[in-house]
């Protein structure tokens, strides 16, 4: 089943925390293997609200180790992954009822001081009764703030970081579970199973648990370990409506519940609306977005847009999971968003180390933390490297994406421009190794369509571990927002054969 018999660590859950664990591994001079049941990214990280940011409401929890790392974390992703994230600004409007003006002024004070910003601008007031930030918006909101943070495409990010890992030699193996794991003469021996149910096993010098939503499941069931500490599994789920406003900003709302919801641009033509905090006491493969949790975002978006939306006009939802480390809040989204990590008592046997909570703006800064605490069983590893690493396909250069694409239209000068565009985001500098020797559209195979065609396809197959048609669709691409059924089908067909 695997390359190798015995490895220096087995990762074990291939979303943003693992894929960066073994990523900061490798690069130490581990051998590492990652294993993930599913697709990489298939849940919490593919399901997230798509920002890279410090958290703004979680300075009035006092959480200012966390808001300061996330910020730091924020410059390094604009750095690392320029082709997956991008500075957007966001626009809060003002609601006396909820917030005093000075107390956001403070909060923003306070986040601007703590970024340290590079390449961000700051915070400031803005008048909403003007153009552009008044698009859309009820006419009663007449005074506002506006801040600097980021979006990424979430589930691109894990490719981007599992790529990067495999070319440091880490084997990865999507669709394969670690279904049994014992200590063995002062190493692990897991028993992998495939999608096919062929088993094997594999010997692991430490092993991490990076499993998520079902990291205490595999303390208790895989390694047969007790867990003195819980896990609260928060649902957050968001909506995709039809484009509510015109313009690039964010907006951040203030909720009568104290929350704040998130709308901003998504894709061609729509608007991204998130997220809730529910706590799911059943299983985490039961994650859904609810009808409650429709009307809630609706709800929200009615109170400060123009257009009323109704939970008939949800083009798209979809729902994550928040594995957080139990804290003790009766209130879901009071329980801290920062992680932990444990090294499980296994009497004495080799290192298991589990990873509870985080967030997608932080995972390098997790995994790095995570890597040192393995020091002591290999003393010999390297040191930290990868706060200036560029990830897979990140290495624009000085002109950045606006140069790539430049190069693009004088090499491809028959690319029409949104499927020059949406290359240049999704794969950076790798989208000349993806077209190769193509002369025409012809030479890029089967239209599916949106500009989806088979030479993209076949590469999320060969070389980025796509097996199903929602691999393509929800996760390599957004395409499944942009096809009709009919088109989704014949991706689906398509990648099943293919991969089969």
């Amino acid at each position: 089943m695997t390359n190798r018999d015995s490895v220096d660590v087995l990762v074990v859950g291939g979303g943003i925390n693992g894929a960066g664990i073994a990523l900061d591994a490798a690069g130490r001079g581990l051998s590492v293997l990652l294993v993930e049941k599913n697709d990489l990214g298939g849940a919490t990280s593919s399901a997230s609200s798509k920002l890279i940011h410090g958290g703004l409401r979680y300075l009035e929890q006092y959480e200012f180790r966390l808001v300061a790392e996330a910020l730091r974390e924020r410059e390094v992703l604009l750095n690392t992954a320029p082709h997956l994230v991008r500075a957007m600004r966001f626009v809060m409007p003002h609601v006396p009822q909820l917030r005093p003006a000075w107390m956001i002024r403070a909060g923003l004070w306070l986040y601007d001081l703590l970024a340290r910003r590079d390449t961000l601008p700051g915070s400031a007031g803005i008048d909403l009764s003007r153009p552009p930030y008044n698009n859309g918006l009820q006419p009663a909101l007449r005074k506002g703030f506006i801040y600097s943070d980021c979006w990424v495409d979430d589930a691109r990010l894990v490719i981007a970081v599992a790529r990067s890992a495999q070319a440091r030699g880490v084997q990865i193996r999507p669709r394969t579970a670690c279904i049994a794991l014992r200590p063995d003469s002062g190493q692990w021996c897991a028993t992998l199973q495939s999608a096919q149910g062929v088993t094997g096993e594999i010997r692991a010098r430490c092993v991490i648990n990076a499993a998520g939503p079902w990291a205490k499941k595999f303390l208790t069931d895989i390694a047969k370990l007790e867990v003195p500490f819980g896990l609260r599994l928060v649902q957050g789920s968001h909506i995709i409506l039809p484009r509510l406003y015109e313009g690039e900003h964010a907006f951040i709302l203030q909720n009568d519940d104290r929350r704040v919801i998130f709308a901003y641009p998504y894709q061609e033509g729509y608007t991204l609306v998130g997220t809730t905090d529910v706590e799911l006491h059943g299983e985490p493969e039961n994650c859904a977005a609810t009808g409650e949790e429709l009307r809630y975002l609706c709800r929200a978006v009615n109170r400060y847009f123009q257009r009323e939306v109704t939970v008939e006009d949800v083009v798209h939802r979809y729902a994550g999971i928040r594995p957080l480390f139990d804290d003790g809040s009766n209130n879901p989204s009071q329980v801290t968003r920062d992680y932990a990590l444990r090294l499980a008592d296994s009497a004495g046997g080799p290192p298991l180390l589990s990873v509870f909570g985080g967030k997608i703006t932080t995972y390098r800064a997790l995994a790095e933390q995570a890597v040192d605490k393995l020091r002591p069983g290999f003393p010999q590893m390297g040191a930290q490297w990868t706060q200036n690493a560029v990830l897979e396909g990140g290495d624009l250069g000085a002109g950045g994406l606006a140069g790539l694409q430049q190069r693009m239209v004088r090499e491809y000068p028959w690319l029409p421009q949104a499927v020059r565009v949406g290359l240049a985001h999704r794969h950076g500098t790798n989208v000349g190794v993806l077209l190769g020797n193509a002369a025409g559209l012809t030479g890029l195979g089967v239209d599916f369509g949106a500009g989806l065609y088979q030479r993209e396809v076949d590469w999320f197959i060969d070389q980025e571990w796509a097996m199903s048609g929602d691999d393509v669709l929800w996760r390599r691409t957004k395409h499944g927002l942009h096809l009709t059924p009919a088109q989704q089908r014949a991706v689906t067909a398509y990648v099943e054969q293919r991969a089969s």
